[in-house]
This record gives structure tokens, C-alpha cells and sequence, in this order.
């Protein structure tokens, strides 16, 4: 949409809540949001400079606004959510999960069986669930069977054909994990018995059913049945280990849902704790993409919540979440809270968060690492073009500098070659121009002796070259190129730390590649190998220097000495506990002497 068409529409805008669509060519729907102010929100997009890569798309692809006015925040919600379900527009968060997810049927038959499915009949049956993993329901099962004798048999088990006496019990009977329906040995009045514990334990509520065990329990022992009193006493007991090992917080904490959420770039890392009375009872966690600058954290997640209790059919009351969301079900309450028992159950989702971010960062760790060949040269012309890079980056370099409080002042350059790294190539500096802590005069410095050793030697100069810093930093380096008088023989690019913005020279505004994308991908590996390569050497020599000025700073003691004690006693601490005895011992009278008055001088009385 031209500046001067949206200027004609904005005085229309209204200042009520509302919903906002936008349509591209051929009236395609692109996008659909919601705010409180219809006016600010829209005019947002288009007043200010935009600086995510896919808003500046977005934009640039609007041909035509709609809006609709509504009562509240609520209502906007509501009708937001609806239309992102039935339109599906390409630049909202698309939440849709291809995966099938499994359930625990009760068959509507005499005799109900009780096992795993993905499919949902409309049979009269009853379903419970759905369950995050296929795994956790096997266990829960196998938990189900080894409690309640439930038969696995597929037989109609009719009256009819029960009385004609049709079937023989099986194998399942003798070994105590059926009680012979089949033939007629349990009522079906019994087995619906044992069907409810089924329900009461699929949904935590284990109270009751530990209650009719204890009962059964002392009916047997009051009968003198020791053996099977001895035998329902183990189901209590794997009742009571069950729910202790599920039991997080205070059974009164009822039935909640928990959410959490971890910021990292564009992307978003959602957990959800199912809760059901006091016990976690399933767990999921999902990555979130923020597709738009304008969508804020808290109603993205209000959309993954209500997403994921819809997937998962939650009925719980109660939602705990880190801070305050506006959720579309007044009845339903939303916790945020500061301590206790929900504070907890709060802090274990986020640490399930932090674990599902570790596994997808290491998940994306090893499919780089596992590309077939041919890849890296396809991401190689995927960033020229991002970048608008004259030729192909096949030689890429890195920097990246590094001091402690402005001592051990170090940098690193790291190389890829053909998208991937060159180790041999790699090259550590220790900054010789530079007093105290400066960032820009430490990057000029090294920039400007590496590439006047290229030069110098005649080696090929990179395509791209890469600064870790923002601004400040890339205009040092470009000081040193301008004075080698290379501007223009190759790309150099600043690389903002915390938010992963591209700046190039000269530009205002900075560049940002959708942070999926395999530019910016490869981009990170550099970025994060440098970081490794810089700080390990940094490491190295801070530890390196701290041992010389601790030892060598004495006057009288040299390299051999420091070396000899440190040989022996590995640390400096060590070295000061020692007596002036142990010292002579080692390095003589004369020096251990020195040494001794060296660490022990403030120590020592004052002279009067």
C-alpha cells in the first residue's frame, strides 16, 4: 500500500478495539490481529520505521485494510482466533499440529476393553485423553493393568454367549491379570467396578481408589486370607509409589494448567503441565515463531493456550501462567503466582522449557553438522542474495575480541571456507596497542594486521567479512580497511550481539533475517564458533598471566623458580600455605625468604 493511499484511509480508523486483516493481491488474506486501539495499532505499521524482516515484507505486500470494531479485548480474542483458524494467513503463527495424538478408549461394549488409540470412533465410546506422548501412555497402561485385572482379549462377550458358555479362559487368567469374565467367573457388575478405579486413575483422582483397596485389604485379612490381603497390599503400595513419584505439590492445588515461556529471538519455547489433582499428569512443550514486530509475547501465548487446552480438551479452572494475559473465558481463572506451591509448578514448566530449547538447539546443532553435500553452496547463495552480496562468500571470516576488566586484552578470526570451517586458518591476537578497555581501537587494531598480512603475502582476501559487534565496532574495522585501502574488494558487515541485527556501512537502520532462516543460521555457527575459538584462547591466557604475575612478581624469583614450585604444587594457594621451612626445602634459604615475606608481609607485625 502507497504512503499516500494509507493517509487517505487513516482519519477512518477508529480508536476502539477491534480486529484488523490484510489483504494483498488477488485479495489474499496476509495477515489478522487484534488490538486495543485500531488506530495506533495499524498506523504502527506504517508511521514507523520497521526493522524484522518478515513485518517489512508484510507491509510491503498490503494492498488493502479491513477492520472490525468490537466490545472489548475479549471479543477481539475470540474473533481473531476464528478467523486465523478458518483462513490460515501466512504471516500469523501457525499453530495447526499435523500430529496425531493418542488416547485411552473404554470401549462401549459388555465388558469394556481399555487400550491405545489415534483414532476417535463416534462408537458411544469413551475417551480419555488426548496424551502428549504414546509413550507416557503405555506406561500408564501397563501402571493400569498391573493394579486393575482388565481383560486384553478381543471376544464379544455377550450374556448369551457367556451363558452358552462359548469361550475357555486364558493364559491371562492364571497369571493374575484377569479374572474370567469369559466364563462367567466375574459379574459384569465387578468388572464396571474396576473400570471406574480405571477412570479415577487415568484422571489422578487415586484417593478412592486406594480407599476400596484398603478395604478389600482387611476384608481378606478379617477372613483370614493373608495371601490375597498380601496381594491388594502391593496395589496400594504401587498406588502410593505412583502418586509419589507424580505428586509435585499439595493435592489442593486441584486441577490447573500450567504455561510457561522462554523469549530467544523471534522464536518462542512454550511448555504446558497438565495438573490434575495436585499430580502432573502430562507435559508438552512447543516452539513458537513470532511471525510480526507488533505481536506481543503475552498474546501469543494467550493464543498457544488456548490452542493447546483445545488440543487436550482441558477443563481445568485454573491457568498459571509467569505475568498477566487477558484470557477470552472470564470463568476461567489466571494465576501468576509469587510463591508456594503454584509458584513451583510454575518454575518446574519453565525448567522443562529450558530443557525442550537445549534439545532443539541441539537438534539444529546436528542437522548442520549432517547436511548432505552439495547444501553448504545452496545457504552460500541464499546469504548473497539476503545480503546482496556482489559474488558468492565462499571465504568468509569472523571477528571477535575479548579482556577481563580491560586486562589480558585478546581477539580471534575464525574462517569457513565453502560454508564450512577451515580450523587451519584460524588465527588468535593478543592486542599490542591497546591500554585498558577499548572494544573499537582492540578491532581496528587486528583488522588492520590481518589483512595487512594478507596482503603482505599475497593470500586471497574473503568475500565477506563478518564484525561481532554493532556500529562502534564495524566502523573501527572499516577504519583499518579504508587505510589498507580496501573498501570495496569485500563486504564487511556488522553483527549486533543481543538481537542478531545485520548493520551494514553507511546504513541508518539495521537488517533482520527471518531468524529461521539458513542465512542467519549460518551467520550464528560463525558467530557462536568465534565466541568458542576467542574465549577458550582467552581462558588460556589469563590463567597463563595470572600464574606469572603471582609467582614472577616477586623480586628475585624468575621463570625457573615459578615454574619448579608450581610443577609441584600446582596453585599459587598452595604455595602461600607452605611453611618457611617447607620453601628452604625447595628453593633454598635465600629465595624462600623472599617468597615467605612476600605473602606473609601484610601479615606481619609493624615494627615500633
Amino acid at each position: 500500500m502507497k504512503p499516500e493511499a494509507f493517509k487517505a484511509i487513516l482519519p477512518t480508523i477508529p480508536h476502539q478495539p477491534g480486529v484488523y486483516r490484510y489483504y494483498g493481491a488477488n485479495d489474499e488474506l496476509l495477515y489478522v490481529g487484534k488490538a486495543k486501539d485500531l488506530h495506533k495499532r495499524i498506523s504502527s505499521y506504517f508511521t514507523r520505521q520497521v526493522t524484522a524482516y518478515k513485518t517489512r515484507r508484510l507491509v510491503s505486500l498490503i494492498q488493502r485494510i479491513e477492520w472490525t470494531v468490537v466490545n472489548s479485548e475479549q471479543d477481539a480474542f475470540l474473533l481473531e482466533n476464528n478467523l486465523i483458524k478458518e483462513f490460515q494467513p501466512r504471516f500469523n503463527i501457525n499453530l495447526k499440529d499435523d500430529k496425531t495424538y493418542p488416547y485411552i478408549v473404554i470401549k462401549n461394549e459388555p465388558f469394556p476393553r481399555v487400550f491405545l488409540t489415534r483414532r476417535k470412533i463416534e462408537d458411544g465410546s469413551e475417551y480419555l485423553g488426548p496424551f502428549t506422548s504414546v509413550g507416557k501412555v503405555r506406561e500408564l497402561l501397563r501402571f493400569v493393568r498391573s493394579v486393575v485385572q482388565l481383560r486384553t482379549c478381543n471376544l464379544h462377550l455377550t450374556r448369551q454367549n457367556i451363558e452358552r458358555k462359548k469361550f475357555k479362559v486364558c493364559l491371562e487368567y492364571h497369571l493374575g491379570n484377569c479374572r474370567g469374565p469369559c466364563e462367567g467367573l466375574q459379574t459384569e457388575e465387578e468388572y464396571l467396578q474396576g473400570i471406574r478405579q480405571v477412570r479415577d486413575i487415568l484422571r489422578g483422582n487415586l484417593s478412592p481408589v486406594i480407599a476400596e483397596f484398603r478395604a478389600q485389604m482387611q476384608a481378606c485379612a478379617a477372613r483370614l486370607e493373608f495371601e490375597q490381603a498380601e496381594i491388594w497390599k502391593r496395589k496400594i503400595e504401587d498406588l502410593q509409589a505412583y502418586q509419589s513419584r507424580s505428586a509435585i505439590v499439595n493435592p489442593r492445588v486441584g486441577d490447573v494448567d500450567v504455561f510457561s515461556v522462554i523469549e530467544d529471538g523471534q522464536l518462542l519455547y512454550v511448555n504446558y503441565l497438565r495438573v490434575l489433582k495436585g499430580l502432573v499428569m502430562d507435559s508438552k512443550s512447543l516452539m513458537v515463531e513470532a511471525r510480526v514486530e507488533e505481536e506481543d509475547v503475552a498474546d501469543i501465548l494467550t493464543r498457544v493456550i488456548v490452542h493447546l487446552r483445545e488440543t487436550f480438551q482441558s477443563q481445568a479452572p485454573e491457568i498459571i501462567v509467569p505475568f498477566a494475559i487477558t484470557y477470552p473465558d472470564a470463568e476461567v481463572k489466571i494465576t501468576v503466582p509469587r510463591s508456594g506451591d503454584k509458584k513451583k509448578l510454575l518454575e518446574l514448566s519453565l525448567k522443562n522449557a529450558h530443557f525442550y530449547r537445549e534439545e532443539q538447539e541441539q537438534k539444529r546443532r546436528l542437522w548442520l553438522q549432517h547436511k548432505e553435500e552439495g547444501h553448504e553452496l545452496e545457504v552460500l547463495r541464499q546469504l548473497q542474495e539476503d545480503l546482496q552480496l556482489p559474488e558468492l562468500p565462499h571465504h568468509i571470516e569472523c571477528f571477535d575480541n575479548s579482556n577481563f576488566q580491560g586486562s589480558f586484552p585478546v581477539a580471534a578470526c575464525v574462517v569457513f571456507k565453502e560454508g564450512k570451517p577451515s580450523k587451519q586458518d584460524y588465527r588468535h591476537f593478543h592486542v599490542k596497542t591497546v591500554q585498558g578497555i577499548d572494544d573499537f581501537a582492540s578491532m581496528r587494531e587486528i583488522v588492520y594486521r590481518r589483512y595487512k598480512r594478507l596482503l603482505e603475502e599475497g593470500r586471497s582476501l574473503p568475500q565477506l567479512v563478518i564484525i561481532d559487534g554493532g556500529k562502534g565496532q564495524l566502523n573501527a574495522a572499516l577504519e583499518s580497511i579504508d587505510a589498507l585501502g580496501l573498501r570495496g574488494r569485500m563486504t564487511v558487515i556488522g553483527l549486533a550481539k543481543q538481537e542478531e541485527e545485520i548493520f551494514f556501512p553507511g546504513d541508518r537502520e539495521s537488517l533482520k533475517l527471518p531468524y529461521q532462516s539458513e542465512s542467519l543460521r549460518l551467520i550464528r555457527r560463525i558467530r557462536d564458533e568465534v565466541h568458542r575459538f576467542g574465549i577458550s584462547f582467552h581462558r588460556h591466557t589469563r590463567s597463563k598471566e595470572t600464574f606469572k604475575n603471582e609467582l614472577e612478581a616477586i623480586p628475585g624469583i624468575g621463570k625457573r623458580t615459578a615454574d619448579q614450585l608450581l610443577m609441584k604444587y600446582r596453585s599459587v594457594k598452595r604455595i602461600r600455605a607452605l611453611s618457611l621451612e617447607q620453601l628452604t626445602q625447595e628453593v633454598g634459604a635465600s629465595r624462600a625468604r623472599r617468597i615467605w615475606d612476600w605473602f606473609h608481609a601484610e601479615s606481619a607485625p609493624a615494627q615500633g
